[in-house]
C-alpha cells in the first residue's frame, strides 16, 4: 500500500558525479561514474536514456524496438559535464547529481528548484534509497501530468500520490487499479518512461514531498528511464508506443455488442438469452460464458466443460453459431488443487513454486470479496509463464478450444503474484514479478489466438502492464453499478488511453451492486457506444428489455447507431495501431493548446472527428464545452458556436454528440450482427458536415 506520509529527506543520500567522471565516451554513449555506480546516458531522436544500477537479465520483451543512437560530444569541466547530442543539450551538475536537458533552444525538463534550508534541493535530485531509485522532475506553476495507467481520480495527476502496482481492485472507487504502466506525459512537451516490470511510487507535485516537483521511486535494482520529447502530446505517445509497441487492429466482429453477464448457469438459460437476443431484434456479435457459466468452480481452471451442464459442448457452440453469434469464454491462470491438473503442472515444476518448500504454491484466496455476491473460489496454484515449457503447454491448451468454434478469450485477474515467497522458474518473484506477470498472461493467451482462432486475434484481459496494448483488447473491471461507476469507467478509460494502450470497454450497467437503475443503464449504453469496444456485463441480467420497455428503446437506438459508425470506428482503429492515439481522446490530448477544454474530464473525443459528452447524472443534464470553430449536433445538424460553454438537457434517446464543421463521417447500413456485413466495415452514406 502507499505510505502517504512524507519522506525524511535528511537521511537519504543523494547520488553524486566523481570529480573525475568519465569512465567511457564511445560514439553514442555516456559512461560517468557516480557514488552509486555507473551511470549511462544514451540521446535518441525521440529522448534520451539513463540508466544505473543493476540489471536483471530478465526485462520479459518490455521494450519492441530501440530508435538508433546519436553521436555525443562531451565536455567535462570541475563541477559540471555538458553532453551535445544531435539537438539535445544536457548538462550535469555533479554534487550532487542536478541536470537540465534542452533540444534546441527548449528547455525539456531539469532537477526541481525546490530549494532548502539544509540542502541544495528539498527533493533529492537522484537518490538510491532502501526501496530502489529515486528520480525528481520539475513541474511548472499549472503543469498537468497525464497517463500512469487506468486510474479512476481526475486525468491530471499532478497533486495525487500513484502507485503502478496491479490490483484486484474490486471496483472502480480507489486508487488502485488493475492496470498500470509508469508511462506519463505533459502538454509542455515532455514525458517519462520507467523501464521496469518492478512497481513504481508517482509522488506528482503531491505536497506532502513536494508541490514544484515530480519524484518517482523505482522499486527495482536498476533505474532505467526515458525522458521523451514531442511537440503536441500525440507525439510524445507515438514515441512510447515507437518502445513498447504498436497495438494491433483486432477483428472486424469485435467491434459488435458483446453481452455477458455472471452469469448464464446453464445451458437453457444461455440459448433461450440467444433466441431472445434475435427476437427483440438487438444488435449483437458475442454472447459470453463467464467463469461459472462452462466451468466447475471447485476444479478450474484447466480447459474443461463442466460435464454436468456441458455433456456436449460442441452442439450448444452450434446453436450458438447458427443464431451468427460469436462466443467468448472465460479463463484464469490459477489451476485449482483439486483438479488433477495440479499435481501434472507441479511435478513439472510449470507452477510457481513456495521459496520455503520448493513445492508449487497454493494461493489462497481473500474470501471477504465473495461472500456477498460470488461463489467462494478453490485454493490454487498460479500458473508460471516464465517458464517455457509452461508457457507453451498453457497456449497449445487453447487449441481444442478454437477448434470448437471458440472465438475470443476473457482473460481474466492475473494480479495474484503478490508474496515474496512466491518463485518463478527464472529466478524473479514477488514484486518483480508481480506487474509483469499480467504481459506474460496477456502474451500467452493472444499468442494462442493468433495461432489457432479461426475468426482471428482478439482478448479481453482485465490487468495489464507495459506493453500489453499489443494484446488487445482490455476493460475495466467491476464498476460499481451506480452514476459513480460510470464517471470512473469514464476516466479509466481515458487515463489508459493517455498511456498508450488504445483499446477500452467497460462493464455497461456496472458490475456489483445492481439496483436495476433503467435510466443508468440508458446513460451508460449511450456512452459506450463511443468506445473501441462495447460490452454489456455484471452480476444480473443485462440485456436491455430487462429494464424494461422504455429503457430498452433508448438502448436498442444507441446500439444501432453503434452498427452504423462501424465503418469511422474501424477507420479510427487504423489509426490507433499506426500512431498509438486511443479511440477515446481525453479533451488535454485531443486539444492540447486549449487550455479551457483540459479542465471538462469526462467529455472527450471519439477519434478525429466526434466530441462525446456522457449524461453522468439522472434528469439529462448536460455541461460541456466546444473548442473554438462551429460544431454541429451528430443527430439533427443544429450548429453550435466554439470557444464556450452549452448546457442541454437531453431525452433518453439523445446522445450529445457534435461534430467539428468540415469533417465527413463514413457510416454503414442498419445490421443486427457483422456476418450480415461479411465481416468487413460497409459505408452506405456519409455523414456531411454540411447542412
Amino acid at each position: 500500500m502507499l505510505d502517504y506520509s512524507a519522506p525524511n529527506w535528511n537521511y537519504v543520500k543523494q547520488l553524486e558525479v566523481s570529480g573525475k567522471a568519465l569512465v567511457s565516451h564511445s560514439e553514442h554513449c555516456v559512461t560517468l561514474s557516480t557514488s552509486e555506480g555507473l551511470l549511462s546516458l544514451e540521446f535518441y531522436a525521440i529522448g534520451m536514456r539513463l540508466r544505473i544500477g543493476a540489471p536483471s537479465d530478465n526485462h520479459y520483451a518490455m521494450l519492441q524496438t530501440l530508435p538508433d543512437t546519436l553521436p555525443c560530444k562531451l565536455i567535462e569541466q570541475d563541477e559540471h559535464i555538458e553532453i551535445k547530442s544531435g539537438q539535445w543539450q544536457f548538462r550535469c551538475q555533479k554534487q550532487p547529481f542536478a541536470f537540465t536537458l534542452h533540444h534546441g533552444d527548449k528547455l525539456i525538463q531539469r532537477t526541481p528548484n525546490d530549494g532548502h534550508f539544509v540542502r541544495q534541493y528539498r527533493l533529492p535530485p537522484m537518490a538510491k534509497t532502501a526501496k530502489g531509485w529515486l528520480f525528481s522532475f520539475d513541474l511548472a506553476p499549472e503543469e498537468p501530468v497525464y497517463g500512469l495507467g487506468e486510474k479512476w481520480g481526475s486525468l491530471n495527476k499532478r497533486g495525487q500520490l500513484l502507485r503502478s502496482f496491479n490490483h484486484d481492485a474490486l471496483g472502480v472507487n480507489a486508487e488502485i487499479s488493475y492496470k498500470n504502466t509508469p508511462f506519463c506525459w505533459s502538454p509542455q512537451g515532455w514525458g517519462a518512461f520507467v523501464h521496469t516490470p518492478s512497481p513504481v511510487t508517482h509522488a506528482v507535485g503531491y505536497a506532502p514531498w513536494s508541490n514544484r516537483g515530480y519524484s518517482i521511486l523505482v522499486e527495482d535494482s536498476e533505474l532505467d528511464l526515458f525522458i521523451l520529447q514531442g511537440d503536441q502530446p500525440q507525439s510524445i505517445i507515438e514515441h512510447y508506443t515507437q518502445l513498447t509497441g504498436k497495438a494491433p487492429v483486432p477483428p472486424f466482429w469485435s467491434l459488435g455488442v458483446i453481452l455477458s453477464k455472471a452469469y448464464y448457469r446453464d445451458v437453457p438459460e444461455l440459448l433461450a438469452t440467444a433466441k431472445a437476443v434475435r427476437e427483440h431484434h438487438m444488435p449483437c456479435d458475442v454472447i459470453t460464458l463467464d467463469g461459472r457459466a462452462w466451468q466447475d468452480t471447485d476444479t478450474r481452471f484447466a480447459f474443461e466443460w463442466d460435464p454436468k451442464r456441458y455433456p456436449d459442448p460442441a452442439a450448444v457452440i452450434a446453436q450458438l453459431k447458427a443464431q451468427n453469434f460469436k462466443i467468448c469464454i472465460w479463463e484464469y491462470p490459477l489451476v485449482s488443487v483439486a483438479n488433477p491438473l495440479f499435481a501434472e503442472m507441479a511435478s513439472k515444476g510449470w507452477l510457481l513454486k513456495d521459496k520455503r518448500t520448493g513445492e508449487a504454491y497454493r494461493y489462497q484466496w481473500d474470501m471477504s470479496a465473495f461472500a456477498e455476491v460470488l461463489t467462494p473460489l478453490p485454493e490454487s496454484g498460479i500458473v508460471d509463464f516464465t517458464h517455457p515449457e509452461a508457457f507453451d503447454f498453457w497456449l497449445e491448451s487453447h487449441k481444442p478450444l478454437f477448434d470448437l468454434g471458440i472465438d475470443m478469450i476473457k482473460a481474466d485477474f492475473g494480479e495474484q503474484v503478490e508474496d515474496d515467497n512466491m518463485l518463478a522458474s527464472n529466478g524473479d518473484s514477488g514484486l518483480r514479478l508481480h506487474n509483469i506477470y499480467s504481459l506474460l498472461y496477456n502474451r500467452c493467451v493472444y499468442q494462442a489466438a493468433q495461432k489457432y482462432c479461426k475468426s482471428g486475434p482478439f482478448l479481453f484481459s482485465r490487468s495489464a502492464w507495459i506493453g500489453s496494448q499489443l494484446y488487445p483488447s482490455q476493460w475495466g473491471g467491476d464498476p460499481q453499478a451506480d452514476w459513480g461507476g460510470l464517471v470512473g469507467s469514464i476516466r479509466g478509460a481515458l487515463s489508459w488511453g493517455m498511456s498508450g494502450a488504445p483499446y477500452f470497454a467497460t462493464d455497461i450497467g456496472g458490475f456489483y451492486k445492481d439496483k436495476r437503475d433503467p435510466e443508468l443503464f440508458v446513460r451508460w449504453s449511450q456512452t459506450a457506444v463511443f468506445s473501441a469496444h462495447m460490452r454489456l456485463h455484471g452480476i444480473g441480467q443485462r440485456e436491455p428489455w430487462s429494464y424494461g420497455a422504455q429503457a430498452e428503446e433508448a438502448v436498442n437506438i444507441a446500439l444501432k447507431l453503434r452498427y452504423k459508425l462501424l465503418p469511422y470506428i474501424y477507420q479510427t482503429m487504423q489509426q490507433a495501431s499506426e500512431t498509438g492515439l486511443p479511440l477515446m481522446r481525453a479533451m488535454a490530448l485531443a486539444f492540447p493548446n486549449d487550455r479551457l477544454s483540459w479542465g471538462f474530464e469526462l467529455q472527450f473525443m471519439f477519434g478525429d472527428s466526434l466530441l462525446v459528452v456522457p449524461c453522468v447524472t439522472p434528469g439529462g443534464q448536460v455541461e460541456f464545452y466546444l473548442p473554438e470553430g462551429e460544431w454541429l449536433s451528430f443527430s439533427d445538424k443544429q450548429v453550435f458556436a466554439g470557444g464556450k460553454i452549452h448546457h442541454l438537457t437531453l431525452d433518453w434517446n439523445e446522445v450529445a454528440v457534435f461534430v467539428k464543421q468540415g469533417h465527413d463521417l463514413p457510416i454503414g447500413p442498419e445490421v443486427e450482427h457483422t456476418e450480415q456485413l461479411d465481416n468487413q466495415p460497409v459505408i452506405s452514406h456519409y455523414w456531411s458536415s454540411q447542412a
